[in-house]
């Protein structure tokens, strides 16, 4: 039952709902567009803010529905391989090559079922980096490194901290083409389309 819960989270998670708006919506393929990403903040840039929004939504519900996923057919342990699953899912899509987007939101989605009040923080500390920097990569990868400290300061249990330690340097690690532009100087701001 359990690999059978986890393939599932897997195919949730490669639902490229950027690549869908896009090709379906706007007639061209988001990995020829902007930064390249299959995401909502290249959506965002490429396509405007509702369909930007549309995407983050989706992408967070993929992560919901892991964790849901998870508790329904097994304990914690299940519940953060299943969420695991689902960002692996999104960053490497079975239906798109094995591309993919960064992971923030389907992340994001799975601690709002998990750890909703760490979240919040976490948006906290996300929204004042990208206000004060306009970046939304910079915002991602702080707001990801804070995050598994909010989850033990909330008193979450253990497989939620390893879960957000694990997804978070996913985030990171899927960040480094963001990271390498923010040290050249070349990164987009929010409000620049590409």
């Amino acid at each position: 039952m359990w690999l059978l819960a986890l393939v599932v989270a897997y195919l949730i998670g490669s639902i490229p709902t950027a690549y869908v708006v896009g090709r379906y919506l706007y007639g061209f393929d988001i990995r020829r567009r902007g930064s390249g990403n299959v995401g909502a903040t290249n959506t965002l840039r490429t396509m405007g803010t509702i369909p930007g929004l549309v995407v983050l939504g989706v992408d967070a519900l993929k992560g919901v529905l892991a964790v849901l996923l998870g508790q329904a057919l097994g304990g914690p342990v299940l519940v953060i391989l299943a969420a695991l699953m689902a960002i692996v899912g999104h960053n490497w899509s079975i239906f798109l090559e094995f591309q993919g987007g960064r992971g923030v939101a389907t992340t994001a989605g799975a601690l709002l079922a998990m750890a909703p009040l760490a979240l919040f923080w976490a948006f906290l500390i996300w929204l004042a980096v990208v206000i004060f920097s306009r970046y939304i990569s910079l915002g991602s990868i702080v707001a990801a490194a804070v995050a598994p400290f909010l989850v033990i300061y909330f008193h979450r249990p253990w497989p939620y901290v390893l879960f957000t330690f694990v997804a978070a340097a996913l985030v990171i690690y899927r960040h480094r083409p963001n990271i390498k532009r923010l040290l050249a100087g070349t990164e987009h701001k929010l409000g620049e389309r590409s």
